[in-house]
């Protein structure tokens, strides 16, 4: 059923060996620069290469601060303490989301609240948004958002930018505002998207990047937090410095705090990374058109980024007509040595969630059963 698809991804790729869902690539300088970094001893959590990196992402996403740490969810706990989410409290997120994002929310002693998505985004639907909001909640005394239904404090809006495309982050914080609710952005997948003109993670108070393996950039494990606000920078990197105090002989610490520093040799290897960022990008959207107009002519839907969106286009996505069309689609490429993959399984639907406020998941659930991703490695060689 799925042998032309099978023979157009053996096709892109050149090969009739396994072909995995996203590999990194590198073509540049990378080799260079790590070895410059060994002969300098500088291999730890200090270094130059550390701060170097952090200024390249400032630059390319147009945040005034960036923060390295050691992977995307370490970012994410980051952010959402420098932030004050407490202990007891609660945050709003999607289900349609890695189990980063709702662990990290669990490590800071605080429980998500799980809303649907929207089908032409795949991320936090606004609406859901505005409707919960609406029903569940009120603005007390204090200024803050208050779920009446569990009496609990809601700390702050985590969305997340599914596969590389941008949610509709204007509207969210639109509806957060009227709720003096913080956002946050779970950018760790969209290195390279844009919406309206504006990367991701740069609307909302903070948020967090990933450069794991698999991902459109890679320093082998790592992240950033992004913020526009000073105090939340300072707080980010006190938090993921182990709250030492600069002294040259003495070790002070101001608080508990963790060990979340970026070693200087992944670093340089993401300075590397970055300057072949552009021809990621060109070479992903040429990759994602070429899906598309496959899509096209073989009765495929190919899930194409959203309007007012300039994605990255970190994994291209199917959308099946059913979930037995979804089953066999896994297994007939798989079993070709073709590695795709289903959707994460929806995080209400996990057994450590159980305890969980929901919404309905009509679009989540809808998603879950349908949706398949596809090789989407960065195509060099033609």
């Amino acid at each position: 059923m799925f042998d032309s698809l099978i023979e157009f991804i053996r096709e892109l790729y050149g090969t009739s060996g396994q072909i995995p869902l996203h590999e990194p690539r590198f073509i540049g300088r990378e080799k260079e620069i790590l070895s410059s970094t060994i002969d300098s001893s500088y291999v730890s959590s200090a270094g130059p290469s550390i701060q170097e990196f952090e200024e390249k992402i400032a630059e390319y996403t147009g945040s005034r601060y960036a923060i390295a740490t050691v992977n995307g969810t370490s970012a994410l706990h980051a952010a959402l303490l420098a932030l004050g989410v407490k202990k007891d409290t609660e945050v709003i997120t999607q289900s349609l989301t890695f189990v980063a994002t709702s662990n990290a929310i669990r490590y800071c002693g605080a429980k998500p609240i799980f809303l649907d998505v929207d089908r032409e985004t795949l991320g936090l639907s606004h609406r859901s948004l505005a409707k919960f909001l609406k029903n569940n909640c009120e603005i007390r005394d204090d200024g803050s958002c208050w779920n009446k239904v569990s009496n609990k404090k809601i700390s702050a809006c985590l969305p997340m930018h599914t596969f590389g495309f941008p949610v509709k982050i204007n509207r969210i914080k639109e509806v957060c505002k009227s709720y003096n609710l913080k956002v946050i952005e779970d950018a760790a997948e969209s290195l390279g998207s844009f919406y309206k003109g504006t990367h991701t993670g740069r609307t909302g108070e903070l948020s967090c990047l990933s450069f794991n393996g698999n991902k459109i950039i890679t320093t082998g494990g790592g992240g950033m937090v992004l913020t526009q606000r000073k105090g939340l920078a300072r707080k980010a990197r006190e938090l993921t410095t182990t709250a030492r105090k600069a002294d040259i002989l003495y070790f002070k610490h101001t608080q508990v705090a963790f060990n979340y520093r970026m070693p200087n040799i992944n670093a340089a290897l993401g300075i590397a990374q970055m300057e072949s960022l552009e021809t990621f990008l060109l070479e992903k959207k040429e990759l994602a058109a070429r899906y598309r107009q496959f899509g096209e002519e073989n009765n495929m839907y190919f899930f194409n980024q959203p309007k007012h969106s300039d994605s990255n286009f970190w994994l291209n996505t199917i959308i099946t007509k059913n979930l037995k069309e979804r089953n066999l689609l896994l297994e007939s490429t798989n079993k070709a040595g073709i590695n795709t993959r289903p959707l994460w399984t929806p995080m209400h639907l996990l057994s450590m969630n159980k305890d969980c406020i929901k919404d309905e998941m009509l679009n989540t659930e809808w998603l879950f059963k349908r949706i398949v991703n596809v090789p989407s490695s960065v195509i060099v060689s033609r």
